[in-house]
């Protein structure tokens, strides 16, 4: 580390940087001592991370912490680009959250981040900084409802982890008014109050949407989702319920799809113009409907936790005549009843036309694992790659043996690689 006196002669914009990157508000506020070049500096620092985690080895009270975050706010000179607020609830007094975010408006804050470790209602001043946030993470708190909702002009990205709602036609409303929103990541938690979550956001690209297991819900709980810009979308059900895609979504360059045994609402039929796939399904005949292809799918990954997951591969290589990647992966806790391989009656299109890469992670060498590699191998009349990668805890002898019933399988080429990790 150079010694201050050396760091002074750099240029206000640099010193700024180095301070933007303290890990909090209190941290950047004690450089002010080191000398007259460095007292008003911290005033005008970009980024400022208010954590009351940082005071409890002096014993500071909420009412301590809470004067802290008020005044290094009222004294602030600059623009703060991002501004964070982690906070417990030993430290937190409610009532001055108001004051904060209305202070907050005042230095024309891009980035806001409320992380909150206990249930917390936000005031309505959040929305009078709705002109200028370009991104907003809610974590644990609790949304009133204001009518009109106010327009988030500039709001490019929203994060909304553990947040509470008014209901299903406020979180309409709230993410309608974001007529700017590209990235949208939402986790719903118990009682927030919503049954059907509303997606109906023209300029979205990415979407990230997951419903907790410990919401005690019914069928009709559900997601929808008008957004046919997107580019990414990842649908998680750990509960029950449902996924309806009111729109095609023509742009669709990858979608993650991962549902639970009690959410038989959840197909891939609205995911037909993905180029990249990642699923997860406990059923295979309702993965989606009868006629559906999937043209433009070029990688492929399932995992194979699930019982279902033989019947759903073979369904997906038949109607996925451009597949060129496939990658089998274990990525959940495996289900302990194990599927039958049947051998089919028919080699699909893309087996003896495009699959170039096969590649198997977690490959344990049970008899359906070694059937369908068996038949993948014999098939891939244009593999030129694959790879098998077995258990860390697999012995030498048991991947040698793995190795060597693959090889009786592979069909011999030049052109293709078999690789055994």
């Amino acid at each position: 580390m150079p010694p201050v006196d050396s760091i002074c002669h750099l240029p206000d914009a640099l010193l700024l940087r180095i301070l933007s990157e303290l890990p909090t508000a209190k941290d950047v506020v004690a450089t002010m001592v080191l000398s007259k070049r460095w007292e008003p500096l911290w005033k005008s620092v970009p980024k400022l991370v208010f954590d009351d985690d940082s005071n409890q080895n002096i014993d500071d009270t909420g009412s301590r912490f809470s004067r802290f975050v008020e005044r290094s706010l009222i004294l602030h000179e600059a623009p703060v680009e991002t501004l964070h607020f982690n906070l417990t609830e030993e430290s937190l007094v409610v009532n001055e959250i108001g004051v904060w975010i209305a202070l907050a408006v005042k230095c024309s804050v891009r980035d806001l981040i409320m992380d909150i470790d206990c249930p917390t209602i936000l005031p309505r001043s959040l929305y009078r900084g709705s002109g200028m946030l370009v991104s907003l993470k809610l974590k644990s708190v609790t949304l009133m409802d204001v009518s009109p909702l106010p327009s988030f002009l500039t709001l490019k990205a929203l994060t909304l982890a553990s947040v509470k709602y008014p209901g299903d036609e406020f979180v309409r409303r709230l993410l309608s008014s974001c007529h700017v929103l590209e990235d949208l990541d939402v986790e719903q938690c118990v009682g927030d109050n919503v049954t059907i979550f509303t997606v109906k956001v023209p300029s979205l690209i990415s979407a990230s949407l997951y419903k907790s297991a410990k919401r005690c819900t019914q069928s009709e709980d559900g997601f929808v989702i008008d957004a046919p810009s997107l580019e990414y979308l990842n649908i998680l059900y750990d509960t029950s319920g449902f996924c309806v895609i009111e729109n095609d979504m023509p742009h669709l360059g990858e979608a993650d799809v991962v549902a639970s045994h009690s959410s038989p609402g959840v197909t891939l039929t609205s995911f037909n113009s993905a180029k990249r796939l990642f699923t997860c399904l406990p059923y295979s005949k309702d993965a989606y409907s009868v006629g559906t292809v999937f043209h433009r799918l070029v990688y492929l990954r399932i995992c194979t936790c699930e019982t279902e997951w033989l019947n759903l591969l073979m369904r997906l290589l038949n109607d996925s005549p451009n597949l060129r990647f496939l990658k089998l992966q274990e990525c959940h806790k495996i289900d302990s009843t194990r599927p039958c391989w049947n051998d089919p009656s028919s080699v699909p299109e893309c087996l003896s036309s495009s699959l170039e890469t096969l590649e198997w992670v977690g490959y344990q060498g049970r008899e359906e694992e070694k059937e369908v590699a068996a038949f993948i191998l014999r098939s891939g009349s244009c593999l030129k790659k694959v790879t098998i990668s077995s258990k860390s805890t697999d012995s030498d002898k048991k991947k040698l043996e793995m190795l060597k019933e693959l090889s009786l399988s592979f069909r011999r080429s030049p052109t293709c690689q078999l690789a055994f990790n």
